[in-house]
């Protein structure tokens, strides 16, 4: 009976834990982090998505499918400054035997970049999935944005297990701009100690070693060049502003994308899997177990 009682102690411990990094990191950015259930709020949820996506007339989520998730339990949080809404995060849950929340969409408004609202989010997201018993998230990215691989790789600490070809298909919005929806998708987990570390304010990044191969480099003229793709470890580079890239040049933004796809599927193909990301905003790439490959 102690070894049950110290268990439920210990579990008590580490949920107040993540309540309190959750807590620490919102003040820290200045808002109020909570679910929403609301009707009226869960329409600035829908209409602050199509703000940041320029999709005012086709919103990436419906107010219909948020009334829904929210109603069935899923998660639908938003970060406040005051009363005014300026991030959301949504989430559902996988299949019962995954023991996992999907994070589907998340997204911070223009004025709010750079308090941290976007870590403020995903902390609460965790701690309200470990309330519920939940071990795991997972979530999507587009690879080739160098900002968003160093927030989930580096800040978070994901683990990458998947690389998706074009998953959505063409999503001609302001982020995407027609490009093809290539996805790198990441497991978050909950519990690991990289990720406690990571909720601590912590950031850590793999150690390279001097023989690392470029398998991916940046010409002079910012363009992508093929390296060897025989290294132990290997380094997969990505443009610095994808985003501005679309805008500028797509038919360099489309390189890139050709590139990192068929760089990192090829290291995946031969039992390689990302392991984090290097200072200089490349992946870094190792081979290992059979177990653990990106696919």
């Amino acid at each position: 009976m102690g070894v049950v009682t110290d268990v439920t102690v210990t579990r008590a411990h580490d949920l107040d834990l993540a309540v309190g990094a959750a807590d620490a990191a919102a003040l820290a950015a200045g808002v109020t982090v909570r679910t929403v259930t609301d009707l009226r709020e869960l329409g600035a949820v829908v209409d602050l998505f199509a703000v940041i996506w320029g999709r005012s007339g086709n919103p990436p989520i419906t107010l219909e499918l948020l009334r829904a998730f929210s109603k069935a339990g899923n998660y639908v949080g938003g970060a406040f400054d005051g009363d005014r809404l300026v991030g959301a995060c949504v989430g559902f849950f996988h299949a019962p035997a995954d023991d996992a929340l999907h994070s589907h969409i998340a997204g911070v408004a223009p004025s709010a970049t750079g308090r941290s609202v976007g870590f403020a989010l995903k902390l609460h997201q965790r701690s309200w999935a470990l309330l519920r018993g939940v071990s795991q998230i997972a979530w999507t990215f587009d690879p080739l944005v160098r900002r968003n691989a160093h927030f989930n790789l580096v800040k978070l600490a994901t683990v990458p297990v998947e690389y998706l070809p074009n998953f959505y298909g063409a999503m001609p919005d302001q982020i995407n701009g027609g490009d093809d929806t290539d996805r790198l998708l990441v497991r978050w987990p909950l519990e690991a100690p990289a990720v406690l570390a990571a909720c601590a304010g912590e950031v850590s990044r793999p150690v390279v070693g001097a023989g690392a191969v470029v398998a991916l480099g940046i010409d002079a003229g910012g363009l992508p060049v093929r390296g060897r793709l025989d290294g132990e470890t290997s380094l997969v580079l990505v443009p610095p502003d994808v985003e501005r890239l679309r805008r500028t040049d797509p038919a360099a933004a489309q390189r890139w994308r050709v590139a990192v796809r068929e760089v990192l599927t090829s290291l995946a193909a031969d039992g390689a899997r990302i392991v984090g990301l290097d200072h200089d905003g490349g992946y870094v790439v190792r081979h290992t177990d059979a177990g653990e490959v990106l696919s």
